[in-house]
């Protein structure tokens, strides 16, 4: 029996779990280091937050992003993009070093029992553990409008199914979205021959602005602080406070999940993106339908005028949406017990903890309850140390046990130690 299973590999279980471990928890990791980093990300996309707000969390804040990028000859300096191939062997030295040994099996159910919890891998072991934290990422939660779903995949895909944009290459294809993963997906498609346009429902593309330099003046500092979701007192609040966050009426959470740090372009793909990719702002896709050698799209504009086009695919980098149902891991009986929000994303306590005593929840999943902030890595270390307090206050610890052995903490070499159960 486990003190605690983590399921998901990423910036968040992977933070989790350092700080699970140094607490002393019984811990097992399960998932695939950085999958979603690593498998649905094409080669060529850049890391769109600062390279000082995507650590990692390790409670001594020995693992980071600047320490890797030392040890690898690199930089990682402010308003300098990180390539996201690079981020992920990031998250890989992490996981070496401040994890233990993940098992890169698929946990495919999670039902309540007895004592806790029982998880089944995708081979057919069955684990029990006290507590589970869902850290699944993004991938569950895809999101594809109304009008394509149904489709061929070879005529419509989600942007996160692409590692290699090389297939697209002399084809004609429409991107759907107006946002980070549209313009730079459209971007890698212009500059390797690709036909490529945008849509976006959005009357106009929004890019965000040079960030300003990270030394500033006493005045600038107080009128505009940086923050790990940029500058300004909102951004920072959504940043440093996601415990305040969570004390905002519900209505005004579930509106700010929404709309916050909405749609928008890098900064330095926007001169990429508009002299070489047409774009159709202030259009809605109405209807779809597939033709010889591709398929229709209907559009209207935002003053009603409608018009057709063929296109040969269209990638939807329409983002995601956090939803209970969409939790397809956990048994139907353990789903159904989940309070759930305004939105259908499940309700979490202080601890992160959901209304299933000892089920607790990470990532996207949780930012109606706790702001913006956990739809981006900076995140991570919030959700990390908040967890694992609220793992231990259920299970009813208090004085640190001896620590689980991590792989690093004498050394910054070694192989993963495995944790017995």
């Amino acid at each position: 029996m486990y003190d605690l299973l983590v399921v998901g590999a990423g910036p968040y279980g992977l933070s989790i779990a350092s700080h699970a471990a140094a607490a002393g928890l019984n811990l097992r990791v399960f998932g695939r280091p950085m999958a979603s980093w690593r498998d649905h990300m094409p080669a060529g996309m850049f890391l769109k937050s600062e390279p000082w707000a995507s650590n990692l969390s390790d409670p001594a804040g020995r693992w980071t992003l600047d320490a890797y990028c030392a040890e690898q000859g690199m930089t990682a300096r402010h308003a300098e993009p990180i390539p996201v191939e690079a981020f992920a062997s990031y998250g890989l030295w992490f996981a070496r070093n401040a994890v233990p040994a993940v098992d890169e099996r698929t946990i495919t159910r999670v039902s309540s029992s007895a004592e806790g919890f029982t998880a089944v891998t995708e081979d057919g072991e069955a684990l029990h553990a006290r507590t589970v934290a869902l850290a699944v990422g993004v991938m569950p939660f895809i999101e594809v409008p109304a009008t394509l779903r149904g489709l061929h995949p070879t005529l419509v895909t989600h942007s996160s199914h692409h590692n290699d944009l090389g297939p697209f290459q002399g084809k004609d294809v429409t991107v759907i979205g107006g946002g980070q993963a549209a313009l730079e997906t459209a971007a890698l498609l212009a500059e390797q021959g690709t036909r490529v346009r945008v849509l976006a429902r959005a009357e106009r593309l929004r890019w965000n602005d040079v960030p300003p330099p990270l030394e500033q003046s006493r005045w600038q500092s107080v009128r505009s602080p940086h923050s790990g979701l940029g500058p300004g007192w909102r951004n920072w609040f959504y940043s440093e406070r996601p415990n305040l966050f969570r004390r905002l009426p519900e209505s005004t959470r579930s509106r700010i999940a929404a709309t916050a740090l909405g749609p928008a372009g890098a900064w330095w793909v926007r001169d990429r993106v508009e002299r070489a990719v047409d774009l159709l702002p202030g259009h809605e896709v109405t209807a779809a339908a597939a033709v010889p050698g591709g398929l229709r799209l209907d559009l209207t504009d935002r003053s009603g005028v409608r018009r057709s086009m063929e296109t040969e695919h269209v990638i939807a980098a329409t983002g995601f949406k956090a939803h209970r149902d969409r939790l397809g891991m956990l048994s139907a009986e353990l789903r159904g017990t989940l309070s759930v929000l305004p939105d259908g994303s499940p309700a979490t306590g202080h601890g992160l903890e959901t209304s299933y005593p000892g089920l607790f929840l990470a990532g996207l999943v949780t930012a109606s309850g706790f702001g913006p902030a956990m739809r981006f890595v900076h995140g991570a270390t919030f959700t990390a140390s908040t967890l694992v307090q609220g793992v231990r206050r259920r299970l009813g610890a208090t004085p640190v046990r001896g620590t689980v052995p991590v792989p690093g903490t004498g050394s910054r070499s070694g192989a993963p130690s495995p944790v017995r159960g």
